[in-house]
């Protein structure tokens, strides 16, 4: 039986709690807790000069955020996207009843793969939904030069691409909107929420207007908008998160250096290549369990379980399996070998700051030992973990 406290594929990182206090007293004396407080107009202005963006809206939740891009650009018909990503994703496009596509994704990349996007295009479409998964970044490139040809918009899921940079730039200035999510499980979280990059000052104000019920002023209403408001606790939590961040990433990427150096010999785990010229946040660590490891991916995923150690299979099963979206022409499985194949195969491993290097260990113990069960780990001092993973 394990006696090992649990380990969690990730854990919010919270700041020390009594910075947030004097916060909350400011929140109390001035007894504004909503409606673009002073809070969450400082957030907003400070995430964009961090994220390198120049028009950025704060929302109540990520999902939110998607199902108003989709209204603020008046998309309908078809809109194509990936079947390998959280459900929030397509859901989305249902709640504007609109009829998702599923194309599938690069094998290297786990993005929609550009080719297959043109392929699926029809005269229904109207948009492509690309996800910068795990937030590596798509082939914006491409897609864009897709978008151009068949006159498309393109809104970006970039629920896990906070602070991702490729180029010198932020992964967040391209398509026409961007969507991120500050969810609790996220590199920067806000314990709730999400935010719409816009590529200017009027799609901004559009977009600020349909988060607030269409309103304009006290007695003027322009569109059917929603209640999307971020308040005034999250944007305080926010202001504060922002200020820790950058260790907190520094912390991820210690852990990811940390797993490749551990990992890097056991045959028959996959760990992706790193993007190209990217500046990453390190959200997420996948794994993939290819035909030459002893033990099934489910048999390793039980066993990590059966440890306290508990990863994720993201995302087991795919969207297009659901019983909303299997029904779809798109959704069949003959549609979508690679992400089919890539779905049977991850496990994204735990990842967070305060993750010990000892349980970074423990988790990379348990995974070679199927393989080298009298090399369980590598001898290699704990006080030399980061160097010995190449991290400086």
């Amino acid at each position: 039986m394990n006696t090992q406290p649990p380990i969690y594929v990730t854990q919010p990182d919270l700041p020390p709690l009594e910075e947030f206090m004097p916060y909350l007293q400011q929140i109390w004396d001035s007894k504004i807790l909503t409606n673009g407080g002073p809070f969450h107009k400082q957030l907003e202005a400070e995430l964009a000069e961090y994220l390198g963006v120049k028009y950025i809206s704060l929302f109540t939740n990520a999902t939110i955020a998607l199902v108003t891009a989709l209204q603020s650009l008046r998309i309908s018909g078809e809109v194509i996207t990936t079947p390998y990503s959280f459900v929030a994703t397509a859901h989305s496009l249902l709640w504007n009843g609109i009829k998702p596509v599923f194309a599938d994704i690069d094998p290297n990349t786990m993005n929609l793969d550009p080719a297959r996007i043109e392929a699926a295009i029809t005269p229904q479409t109207t948009a492509i939904m690309p996800v910068h998964c795990y937030g590596r970044p798509c082939d914006v490139d491409a897609i864009q030069r897709i978008a151009d040809d068949y006159n498309l918009k393109v809104i970006y899921d970039a629920a896990h691409a906070f602070g991702v940079k490729q180029h010198g730039h932020s992964i967040l200035q391209h398509g026409d909107l961007s969507v991120l999510s500050f969810h609790a499980t996220k590199a920067f979280n806000t314990f709730e929420g999400g935010a719409i990059i816009s590529p200017d000052a009027r799609t901004k104000q559009h977009i600020d207007h349909l988060k607030n019920f269409g309103f304009v002023n006290e007695t003027t209403v322009v569109a059917t908008g929603i209640n999307g408001k971020m308040s005034e606790l999250n944007a305080a939590l926010g202001l504060l998160q922002l200020k820790h961040v950058g260790k907190a990433i520094a912390r991820r990427q210690e852990i990811d250096a940390l797993y490749r150096a551990l990992l890097a010999d056991v045959k028959g785990i996959r760990v992706l290549t790193p993007a190209a010229d990217t500046v990453a946040n390190y959200s997420y660590f996948p794994i993939l369990v290819e035909p030459d490891y002893p033990l099934s991916r489910d048999a390793i995923y039980q066993q990590m379980k059966d440890a306290g150690i508990n990863g994720r299979r993201y995302f087991y099963p795919l969207i297009s399996e659901f019983p909303m979206y299997r029904g779809l022409p798109s959704a069949s499985a003959a549609q979508l070998p690679v992400a089919k194949e890539i779905s049977s195969k991850v496990i994204c491993l735990p990842i967070y700051p305060a993750l010990s290097d000892e349980d970074v260990h423990r988790v990379a113990n348990l995974i070679r030992q199927a393989v080298m069960p009298q090399l369980a780990e590598p001898e290699v001092s704990h006080q030399n973990d980061v160097a010995a993973a190449g991290v400086h």
